[in-house]
């Protein structure tokens, strides 16, 4: 199988915070990978620029070294490194001040896409686009990338709209998340929208419970000052696990189109009830052998910042009345482990009897380390004996299934390309934004009320006991995690 691009034309592409940690081990790689497979024709231009005091000289020598680290070494090809460095240029610049504005000006001065990625922290984002607006490098071609935090809440989420809204109009602001690039959560939709098999069954007449679960083994040691202010639900609740919740419960769009797609995803926040305190679990991980606590990794003793949060929330609409949705997420569990678990409901009679035990379908959508889908059917166990009823999974793993040539591209080479051809819909929208802030910040600001403080847990556990608790009460139990 050959995998099939579709061709863009010249672009400009101005990475703010060039020399940071998010171009060098992101944008830099997604961008060499896509110059290979011929998505970067001449005359495009990657142009780096940050406060450091670099030629253009130094800067490729960094990129080539973020290559080398970054880039798998089958395809880190020294003369492909080299013919991709020759497109790129370094301008030293002041987000805030006048400096290397006037140079940036004089380069961007062709009639091309010209997108402006702001890979800095979020405070600069009002600052550049006034910038970006006085020098006159805002017009029909001009796009920007924000990524999360999209505020700190509400009140700030609105206000960073409005300002962006003050220069540029929403067609043209891309907030990524990079969860919503990756293949198997865009198989999704394939898979909902694309089967007879599945859609008819995609309901609350049929699905007992939803699980999503993001799980990372990693605690937040060098993230402290930004994780202490965000904490699991700011960081990975209200952006990641709410577009994949948005996407396993919205309804069929009239078309594949971008507004027409996040139309139904603000539908679903929308819809979502407020969730009561009981509902809720907030963890923070302990010390392990070799590694530190996460008051440690934070240097606050008295921390109550959550590193692990998981909950149940139902949605107020026709289609999932009844139907609880249960979202997991931390930091230092027992395995790196994303994905989604749709249980069916048991059969409503078994011919086979108690003996049989109770056997249901299970469609699991794995989104890391390994995508696949995997859909767990019951069959009759092999041999003689009687009729013995076991799970087997149909399992398709895409690398199995696809093979190498298949070249599945990373989220961030899909989504800078999403850029570049004006496609918005694995992008949120400004309302999108509003709304999760508006759903999420009930559930801090109770805490904040209530003083409540995060139940410890074992480092490399499935979280704290209260997790498993928050399942067993329903009679379930979370998919995944070795505990």
């Amino acid at each position: 199988m050959v995998s099939r691009t579709i061709p863009v034309g010249p672009f400009d592409l101005v990475v703010f915070g060039g020399t940071g940690d998010l171009a060098r081990k992101k944008i830099l790689p997604a961008l060499f990978k896509r110059f290979c497979s011929g998505q970067m024709p001449a005359p495009s231009r990657l142009i780096g620029a940050a406060r450091k005091n670099l030629d253009n000289k130094s800067y490729r020598d960094f990129v080539r070294q973020a290559l080398c680290e970054f880039v798998d070494e089958a395809a880190c090809d020294a003369t492909a490194i080299d013919a991709f460095c020759k497109e790129i240029q370094y301008i030293s610049l002041d987000a805030g001040g006048p400096q290397g504005w006037d140079l940036l000006v004089a380069l961007l001065n062709d009639d091309k896409v010209r997108a402006f990625y702001f890979a800095v922290g979020p405070g600069l984002f009002s600052d550049l686009s006034l910038r970006l607006h006085q020098h006159g490098l805002v017009n029909e071609y001009t796009r920007i990338v924000i990524e999360k935090p999209f505020g700190h809440n509400l009140v700030s989420a609105r206000e960073l709209n409005k300002n962006l809204a003050k220069y540029f109009g929403e067609q043209q602001i891309y907030r990524i998340d990079h969860y919503l690039g990756k293949e198997t959560v865009q198989n999704l939709m394939a898979v909902r929208f694309g089967n007879m098999l599945f859609e008819p069954l995609w309901n609350a007449q049929y699905i007992d419970h939803i699980q999503i679960t993001v799980a990372e083994t990693i605690g937040v040691a060098g993230r402290g000052d930004y994780y202490e202010n965000a904490g699991a639900m700011r960081d990975m609740i209200q952006n990641h696990l709410m577009q994949l919740l948005c996407l396993i419960a919205m309804e069929p769009p009239s078309i594949f189109e971008p507004d027409a797609v996040r139309d139904e995803k603000l539908k679903v926040i929308r819809a979502l009830d407020a969730v009561q305190p009981h509902h809720i679990v907030r963890g923070q991980y302990t010390q392990a052998d070799g590694f530190a606590s996460y008051r440690d990794d934070v240097e606050n003793p008295r921390s109550k910042t959550e590193s692990f949060v998981a909950l149940k929330c139902h949605l107020n609409n026709w289609r999932w009345a009844g139907t609880p949705f249960y979202l997991r997420t931390g930091k230092r569990l027992s395995e790196r482990d994303s994905e989604i678990t749709v249980v069916f409901k048991d059969t409503p009679h078994s011919i086979f009897g108690a003996e049989a035990g109770r056997h249901h379908n299970e469609l699991t959508i794995q989104l890391q380390p390994n995508e696949g889908i995997t859909l767990n059917v019951t069959i009759k166990e092999p041999g003689p004996g009687g009729m013995r009823l076991i799970d087997v999974p149909l399992d398709m793993s895409f690398a199995e299934a696809l093979g190498p040539a298949a070249d599945t591209p990373d989220a961030y080479e899909r989504l800078i390309m999403d850029v570049i051809r004006g496609n918005q819909t694995l992008f949120m929208r400004n309302d999108e934004v509003e709304a999760a802030w508006a759903w999420t910040d009930p559930i801090i600001n109770g805490w904040e009320v209530r003083g409540d403080v995060p139940k410890p847990y074992d480092a490399f556990s499935s979280g704290p006991d209260d997790a498993a608790l928050l399942m067993s009460r329903d009679g379930n139990s979370w998919r995944g995690l070795k505990n």
